[in-house]
């Protein structure tokens, strides 16, 4: 049973078709979402051009159109799930699930996998074949997920997951945002008033004009007006304007899979990363309100990687951070397939790099602030209180990975490295890189293990918190956390942490099933337990004297209407 038939006694009736195209909210979370992809495809066409200088003809006329394919499918796939579930619970409430190129891998696949083979060889296109074949492998790994995927989230705590989507969320998405947002303040600052106000409050724009519009339009007169776009520019932009039909980019694949074993070092823990992800993602999405099925996710995200990389698209998609957001926007079903299809159009046309030299960036990312503020709330609001220590915990891997990754570039742009430097220098400067960088690796899965443990040390769950030390002693042992690749006995010092770790937690289970003492592992006050649900396509739910929803604005009963 998927928790998308789960009936619960309120939804016994028989489900009324209240599904709907399009609502006002959906045009809202359309530009936030829209937007947010529109960065990031800048960002990596950027990458593909100025780092791994791949020609401009091929990243505008390959890369980008097969990324268009995989976001129109991915996009129209999600919003037929939206569709569909709100069918069968007879809500038209129910919001589709955003999907666009993965950040986190943008930067890895450029610079873990293209660049170090372009600086070695001279050669792009032997660099983008290995990037193609590492993007399938991410997909293959994602499939994989889809049938293991949904027995972890059964057993792991929603205080694990949230917060461990909450770390990301405060770090890669919302810290570089806000950075750019303060880097042109003038621009960005009354962007965000516009967002906050627009989504945080009912209080509505003259004639009902859509926020994300608003801000967008706001920032980019305030942009043009100070000075700091360039008609030259886009002048130059605009020549660039081309027609690209999507076509199959086998021969590079192929070739990438002729020297996979290399690859397999970041594929497996990226892959690994990816469905552990989505799989934050969907109890995010289920935590305010919308149940999905795992399996039919994970199963879409692995296809949509295999797919983009066979017409010659290195950047696996997936499921992004941020449902509640638009949710919260009054964003339903129709907003994600008209993301994916806007922007896609705009692959095929080449448009990309004209709207960079139309919009300023500050006025762009304020949105992905905004999604940062949302998760980051929600990881507290929809866990008992009582579990707050465990999300904070979780939180903690990917800010060491955000805050290493920080000291690498800087030390890169330097001309030097941490191991040119010397643990020893950066320790007496204050910076304990070697525990950050310990800390950080394998962050998603770290951060599930970290907050796994807490959740069930405070519910007095020894045996259980015991069972997760063992599991991040096995996966620290093989490298896929705390270690900086896959391999035997990769770092056997974390690995017996965690095993002593497991040991005192085993101790204190006995204790407590010692004569005179409960034997059976429940708080003594008022911590609430997880309590396994009925199939395993559905999460662990965690009960609380008095269960806090997830967050909301005032726009549910405009948003739902048809527009």
């Amino acid at each position: 049973m998927s928790p998308e038939t789960a009936a619960a006694p309120s939804r016994s009736r028989i489900p009324t078709p209240t599904a709907v195209w399009w609502t006002r909210g959906d045009t809202n979370a359309f530009f936030g979402l829209a937007f947010n992809i529109l960065v990031n495809v800048l960002t990596l066409t950027g990458l593909m051009i100025g780092v791994v200088k791949v020609p401009a003809a091929d990243v505008l006329g390959t890369v980008l159109p097969a990324l268009g394919v995989a976001l129109v499918l991915g996009n129209v796939y999600y919003s037929y799930l939206a569709r569909r579930l709100s069918r069968r619970e007879g809500r038209s409430d129910v919001t589709a699930l955003p999907y666009g190129p993965s950040v986190p891998h943008m930067f890895i696949v450029v610079f873990v996998i293209m660049l170090p083979i372009y600086l070695g060889s001279g050669d792009p296109l032997r660099a983008w074949s290995a990037g193609l074949a590492w993007a399938f492998v991410i997909g293959a790994i994602v499939l994989i997920g889809a049938f293991v995927g949904p027995l972890i989230r059964r057993f792991t705590p929603r205080a694990a997951l949230l917060g461990t989507l909450a770390g990301i969320s405060l770090t890669f998405i919302s810290m570089r945002p806000a950075a750019q947002i303060w880097d042109y303040a003038w621009i960005g600052l009354p962007v965000l008033a516009i967002l906050l106000i627009g989504f945080f409050t009912d209080v509505r724009l003259p004639g009902n004009v859509p926020v994300g519009l608003a801000a967008l339009l706001v920032g980019t007169a305030i942009g043009w007006i100070g000075g700091a776009m360039s008609v030259p520019d886009v002048t130059s932009a605009a020549r660039d304007i081309a027609f690209a039909i999507p076509h199959q980019r086998l021969d590079l694949l192929l070739e990438g899979l002729r020297h996979l074993a290399p690859l397999l070092a970041t594929a497996i823990p990226l892959g690994v990363y990816n469905f552990t992800e989505a799989m934050s993602n969907v109890e995010s999405a289920a935590a305010a309100g919308d149940d999905y099925n795992l399996r039919s996710v994970l199963l879409a995200d692995g296809t949509g990687a295999i797919i983009g990389s066979a017409l010659g698209s290195p950047f696996p998609p997936a499921v992004y951070i941020g449902h509640p957001g638009w949710k919260d926007a009054g964003g339903r079903a129709g907003y994600s397939m008209a993301s994916g299809a806007v922007v896609a159009l705009l692959c095929f046309l080449g448009l990309f790099g004209l709207l960079s030299a139309l919009l300023p960036t500050a006025a762009i990312v304020p949105i992905l602030l905004y999604i940062g503020l949302l998760i980051g709330a929600q990881a507290f609001q929809a866990v008992p209180r009582i579990h707050a220590a465990a999300v904070v915990i979780a939180i903690l891997p990917n800010l060491a990975q955000w805050a290493s990754g920080l000291i690498d570039n800087s030390l890169s742009a330097a001309g030097t490295s941490a191991a040119a430097v010397g643990t020893e220098a950066l320790r007496n400067a204050g910076v304990v890189y070697g525990g950050l960088t310990t800390l950080g690796q394998g962050a998603v899965l770290a951060g599930l293990i970290l907050g796994a443990v807490v959740t069930f040390v405070i519910d007095k769950r020894f045996v259980a918190a015991a069972c997760a030390g063992a599991a991040g002693a096995v996966l620290s042992f093989v490298g896929l956390i705390h270690a900086p690749q896959v391999g035997w006995a990769a770092n056997p010092q974390v690995a017996l942490g965690y095993l002593l770790l497991s040991l005192v937690c085993l101790g204190y289970g006995l204790l407590r099933r010692s004569p005179g003492e409960p034997s059976a592992e429940v708080s003594d006050d008022a911590a609430p337990a997880v309590t396994p649900p009925a199939a395993a396509d559905e999460p662990a739910l965690e009960t609380a004297a008095e269960p806090v929803p997830a967050p909301r604005s005032g726009h549910g009963t405009t948003a739902d209407s048809p527009s």
